[in-house]
């Protein structure tokens, strides 16, 4: 049985520009940080492997690997972002603190159940810091008995692309 997240992996431009976002302006402390000089399958490599440890003990995690080429692109919400959740005063300081400190923020977003703010890490990969509200428990738990129902109806009304 799975029991929760271990951690999720991204590459990176810079570790030290990464864990300058994910340490000193996020608060997640650098738990780990190794070189990697062979892959699994024994092709030579430079890599540095960072992890972020957050609250719940698990952690975000990077590869910085100069000489493999990597697409960064700047990331739609739709496609990719990276969702912690924090509580409500957390949510209002780390807004402030983005803007004060000249990071794209954007927010505070309504969405019912939870608040929501967006940054842009220095990989251009977006990060979500997100508040439940009263009542989100709830809402999650009577969510679970209909999101298969939800999920028929879509695949069955979906625009065709």
């Amino acid at each position: 049985m799975i029991k929760g997240l271990h951690h999720n992996a991204y590459r990176c431009r810079d570790s030290e520009e990464t864990r300058a976002f994910y340490e000193d302006f996020l608060g997640l402390g650098l738990a780990d940080a190794f070189e990697i000089h062979e892959t699994k399958t024994n092709r030579e490599t430079s890599a540095l492997h960072s992890f972020y440890e957050m609250g719940n003990g698990s952690y975000l995690a990077f590869f910085e690997v100069p000489d493999t080429p990597f697409d960064f692109k700047a990331q739609h919400d739709y496609d990719l972002h990276i969702a912690l959740e924090v509580d409500a005063d957390t949510l209002a300081t780390m807004f402030e603190k983005g803007k004060a400190q000249g990071i794209e923020t954007r927010g505070v977003a309504d969405h019912g159940v939870i608040h929501s703010i967006y940054f842009r890490d220095p990989n251009g990969y977006v990060i979500e810091l997100t508040a439940p509200t009263e009542g989100a428990a709830e809402y999650a738990a009577k969510a679970k008995t209909t999101a298969h129902e939800k999920l028929a109806h879509w695949q069955t009304t979906k625009p065709v692309a």
